[in-house]
């Protein structure tokens, strides 16, 4: 399904959006609460383990976003450098041990594909291997 803007993308979100300031999404930030969005980019796209075919997908957004699966993820293997991104936070660890802030979710959307994925920023949540 074709999102036409960021506030339709947002508007799915289950916690309910927080747009950011047209200032801040251009600075790139990350996105910091629940439903919050962000215009980004995609800086590179590749495998989860460098070099290993198949060992599943990793995106870097130019924001510093990062999304990581042990799956290939067709819609992220259709998206190329520099193509515009929506960038929303949409899930945070809970119980995590001091200093250890993997496992946040993010659910990023392709605008030229029109295409989405959710993923988490690291292959382990929090206290995980």
């Amino acid at each position: 399904m074709r999102h036409a803007s960021v506030a339709l993308v947002a508007s799915s979100l289950i916690a309910g959006p927080t747009l950011l300031s047209p200032a801040a999404k251009a600075a790139g930030g990350m996105p910091a609460r629940i439903g919050q969005c962000v215009a980004t980019r995609i800086r590179t796209i590749t495998t989860r383990l460098e070099g290993a075919p198949g060992s599943g997908s990793a995106v870097v957004m130019a924001n510093g976003g990062y999304q990581v699966s042990y799956d290939q993820i067709p819609d992220v293997d259709r998206s190329r450098p520099g193509d515009p991104l929506v960038f929303c936070l949409v899930q945070l660890p809970r119980d995590c041990p001091k200093g250890d802030d993997r496992g946040k979710i993010y659910k990023t959307t392709n605008k030229r594909t029109g295409r989405s994925w959710t993923l988490p920023d690291s292959q382990h949540s929090c206290g995980g291997a």
